[in-house]
């Protein structure tokens, strides 16, 4: 499998026989879109930084929420959570994706605001190779929010997203604080990143850094 960092929470997974685009954002954010050409298209929440869908084509699969679905062999597991850690009271619902996909299980957390996962949304998630974390705070969770749902969520390789990066207009922290506390030294991927199932780490925990 390829992933490719698109910034922000925006990835692309691509398989030998299928691709999945996850939050691709708008152009106001101030870093360039992907084309969307993927068979799914996942979008965690409706706001602008996470839902464009714009070119998206004819008989690509658009999921948006919670539920369980299939296409092109992947399966996909949408789950209820929040966008706040006010019960969704300040900024709406949001919604986290377990995608199964060439032996690995990928999690997406999206814009997650809670402080914690509850054990329902720890149970439904499940064994995770690969956690997808927003870690910038200010509209998610913050570095040391991030670094209890890890805990929570025990996966064999960490991602960071949804942190300040050059060209990006929306006002969030970078990563340093959160690559200090996880005191793992970051493998660096340059954009695009490959990972096989017999690749997976067998004890210590990995973290890998996209660099654009």
């Amino acid at each position: 499998m390829t992933i490719t960092w698109f910034g922000h929470s925006c990835f692309r997974l691509e398989s030998r026989d299928a691709s999945l685009l996850i939050d691709p954002f708008s152009p106001e954010i101030g870093l360039r879109p992907p084309k969307i050409k993927d068979n799914i298209v996942l979008v965690t929440h409706e706001h602008y930084d996470h839902s464009n869908t714009e070119g998206l084509a004819e008989g690509s699969f658009l999921i948006k929420g919670p539920g369980e679905y299939e296409a092109n062999g992947i399966f996909i597991k949408g789950i209820q959570s929040f966008h706040d850690n006010e019960g969704g009271a300040k900024r709406g619902l949001n919604a986290i994706y377990v995608i199964k996909m060439e032996e690995l299980s990928l999690v997406h957390l999206g814009d997650l605001g809670q402080a914690g996962l509850t054990e329902e949304q720890v149970e439904k998630i499940g064994e995770a190779d690969i956690l997808m974390i927003p870690i910038g705070g200010t509209y998610t969770i913050n570095y040391k929010e991030a670094l209890g749902v890890i805990r929570q969520i025990e996966p064999k390789i960490v991602i960071p997203m949804h942190y300040k990066i050059q060209g990006l207009k929306i006002e969030l922290d970078g990563p340093e604080k959160f690559l200090k506390e996880m005191s793992l030294t970051p493998e660096k991927a340059e954009k695009s990143w490959k990972i096989q199932k017999k690749n997976l780490p067998v004890e210590e925990m990995k973290l890998v850094q996209f660099v654009l």
